[in-house]
């Protein structure tokens, strides 16, 4: 017994299977991160966690509106990445390949996801329906050419300054917000005015970060951003003001009543997470996780909220 027991301690190979077995792991671990990260499947997630927080904010029942809002962000962003491989192609190589190789999937992918988000959107009734539409209208306007065709002094809105960040935050918090309120066929309220301020503003501080990083390429293309037109720090300061709005908006939720400050002081654990990444902008520009860093706002404040609904 003792023998067979002394065999198997000395077999070959059993003192590099365990680091074989961890690099094949990280190796998935890293082409499932590459997947999620160039097809905007993340964004799919961040998104549910932010129709959660809106859900808990407003005491709203379960619904599938965050499974909505998840798949109607992964059709529009996937859209997007096809649409504008050529845009992307200087400041974003590697997610211009993977797009460019899987293009086809990713057309039928988002395809499928807004089909499936409109069905299960109807099941909210018609106003449900027609905010699960809006997104793709909203995109329509501003990354197609559908606007300059119609006249030679129309641009895409995504060319023109500010309006281009802050139609993408208005698209955003208008079915973040109202979306969970229609399937649970609730009216608007204080509260919900101060949810839709709170995600139209973050939107638009996230909206914007990544363009830091995709300001040569879209200088090239004609599209006017804060980092092309007014620098680095001009684009930290613009941020630094629109999160001070949002505080504000907090503080004032707070003393008129409309929030707890458990709940305020929850989402202000993501603004002070979206403070550190606006203030390391300049310093970390040409990085990739510049574009990623921003939604992770939402995954700290959704934590810190779990905390709160738990305690």
């Amino acid at each position: 017994m003792v023998r067979k027991q002394d065999r198997r301690a000395v077999r070959p190979g059993d003192s590099t299977r365990f680091p074989a077995q961890l690099a094949r792991l990280l190796a998935g671990a890293k082409q499932l991160w590459t997947v999620l990260l160039y097809s905007s499947a993340y964004l799919s997630v961040v998104t549910v966690v932010e129709v959660g927080i809106a859900m808990v904010v407003l005491s709203l029942p379960p619904s599938p509106a965050p499974a909505v809002v998840g798949l109607l962000t992964f059709a529009v962003y996937a859209n997007d990445r096809i649409a504008d491989a050529d845009d992307d192609a200087r400041d974003k190589p590697g997610q211009v390949a993977f797009v460019r190789r899987h293009e086809n999937a990713l057309y039928v992918a988002a395809a499928v996801a807004y089909g499936l988000a409109v069905s299960l959107a109807m099941l909210g009734g018609p106003l449900a329906l027609a905010l699960a539409l809006l997104p793709g209208a909203f995109w329509v306007l501003y990354a197609s050419d559908w606007l300059p065709r119609l006249g030679a002094g129309l641009r895409r809105l995504k060319d023109v300054l500010v309006v281009n960040t802050a139609v993408v935050a208005l698209a955003w918090a208008v079915s973040l917000t109202f979306l969970p309120l229609a399937f649970a066929d609730r009216g608007v309220t204080p509260t919900v005015v101060v949810v839709f301020a709170y995600f139209f503003l973050r939107s638009f501080v996230d909206a914007e970060l990544p363009n830091v990083s995709d300001r040569a390429g879209d200088a090239d293309a004609g599209v006017r951003t804060l980092p092309v037109v007014v620098g680095l720090r001009g684009t930290r300061y613009v941020l630094y003001a629109v999160d001070a709005a949002t505080a504000a908006v907090l503080a004032y939720a707070v003393a008129a009543g409309y929030l707890s400050v458990a709940v305020a002081l929850a989402l202000g654990a993501g603004l002070a997470y979206s403070l550190v990444v606006t203030s390391v902008l300049a310093r970390y520009a040409d990085r990739a996780w510049l574009t990623v860093a921003p939604e992770l706002e939402y995954v700290v404040a959704g934590a810190a909220l779990s905390v709160v609904a738990l305690a």
